[in-house]
Order: C-alpha cells, then structure tokens, then sequence
C-alpha cells in the first residue's frame, strides 16, 4: 500500500502538468450589419414591434444570418417599456462546402429605460431570451436543439454634438450577454458589443445609426472566440396607429 501512495505521489504530479489547456484562438472577420427596427403604438399604453437583420461577411459578401423579430409592448409611461415576443434566426453554414442553414427560435422578454442627463440621452435595456438553437452535422439538420437562457444588458447614450437637431448626434453604446444551459460548460460569457457612430433624425419618424461595432464572442468550446469588425446601418421607424395616443418613445431595438 506505502509503495502504490509513493508511486502515485510520483505520477500524479506528472499527470496534472501534462494536461495542456488549449491555446486561446481569435478568429478576426469584417461584416456588414442592416437593419430595420419599428414600434407601432396601437394605444396609450400598448403597441407592436418588429425588426428584420441581415448581417453579411465582409461588404455583403457571403450571408451571416437572417433575422426576424415580433413582439407585443406595453408602455406604462413615456419612460419605460416592456415588451415580449418571438423571434427565428436562420444561420448561414461557417464550414466550406456547407449549404444548410440552421433555424434557431427565440422567446423574449425586455424592459427598456430612457432617462436624460443634461443633453445626454441614456438608453438602458435588459433583456431574457429563450434560445432553441438547431444542430446541424455533416451539413444535415439532427432534428435535436441546443437550449440556452441568454441574458443582455445594454446601455446606449446619445450625445448631442451640434446644437442643430437636424444633425447628427454621437452614439456610444456597449451590451454584454451572458448565457446559461446543460451544453454551456467553458463560456457563460457569450460575447459583447461595442458601438460608436452618429444618429440622425431623417424625418419626426424615421431615424438611422450608422458606425463601427466591435463583436467579440467565445465560441462554445472556451478557447475559440471571434471578433468581428462589423460596419452597421440601423434604421428606426415609430409610428402612431391612433392619432389621440402620446408620441411613441425613443426605441432602440438593439441587435439580433
């Protein structure tokens, strides 16, 4: 017995040092980012949104994603939203050769708040999704899922720079996203997003971003993670069904 805890006093140090971690791979990749996100206002206190993304490899180069998303709001004040919905992904193949997408399904729910700081606006939201994620192998749907709980955080603040209103203001933005679930073993973080570009107002309704958004997001094997300069374009669209109803709040429906 002493000359098997000797031996394995010897070998397991051995053991343990032999164990290499991975090393940490960092795949950089440019795309570009398109979107439209609306909020309708159907009463005082309640509305429908949606936003529809394309996000493309380099300048449109190759299909990243396709994205669609609806839900129902409820505006208990001209601060506050809350709102929940549904949403479908359909994620292009990353392996050459590939062809098959892979579906994802989401249900959402969100509470968003806008507060003002001086000339400063400041955009909060957080946001809880249920995420059914297709598995696909060997470019063939498996018929099985991957099931995460994501959580975001997102703040934004928008900076007047001239005191002409009709021109753009600064926007400084970041969302952190963090995941839970059985095949989330080496990265609750999932990624964050970080974004600087100017905001303009095109018309009382219709408004855009445009500017650079920096992704970095941890793949699910803990030591792979992408960063992906990313040109972006979203467009804001509020409207008002019924003309009595108080102007819709400022939306920023974020990102997919």
């Amino acid at each position: 017995m002493k000359n098997a805890l000797k031996i394995l006093a010897l070998v397991l140090p051995v053991l343990m040092f032999s164990q290499t971690t991975p090393k940490k791979v960092i795949n950089e990749q440019i795309q570009t980012w398109v979107s439209i996100n609306t909020v309708t206002k159907l009463s005082e206190h309640w509305g429908v949104v949606a936003d529809a993304h394309i996000r493309e490899n380099e300048l449109f180069d190759s299909n990243n994603f396709y994205f669609l998303r609806g839900g129902v709001a409820y505006f208990p004040n001209s601060s506050v939203t809350l709102v929940t919905g549904y949403a479908h992904m359909w994620l292009a193949p990353t392996k050459d050769g590939w062809s098959t997408y892979a579906d994802e399904n989401r249900i959402y729910q969100q509470a968003q708040l806008i507060t003002k700081v001086g000339k400063v606006s400041i955009l909060q939201r957080l946001r809880n999704e249920q995420r059914w994620q297709e598995k696909i192998v060997n470019d063939e749907p498996t018929g099985k899922n991957r099931f995460t709980d994501r959580v975001r955080y997102l703040a934004s603040f928008t900076i007047p720079v001239f005191s002409n209103k009709k021109l753009p203001s600064l926007v400084l933005s970041d969302e952190i996203l963090i995941h839970f679930g059985k095949e989330v073993v080496y990265n609750t973080f999932d990624q964050n997003r970080l974004f600087i570009g100017i905001r303009q107002n095109i018309n009382s309704k219709l408004s855009y971003d445009f500017g650079y958004m920096n992704v970095y997001q941890q793949k699910y094997s803990g030591y792979q993670y992408d960063m992906n300069h990313t040109l972006r374009l979203f467009f804001y669209l509020n409207s008002v069904i019924k003309h009595s109803a108080p102007k819709t709040p400022e939306h920023h429906s974020g990102d997919e």
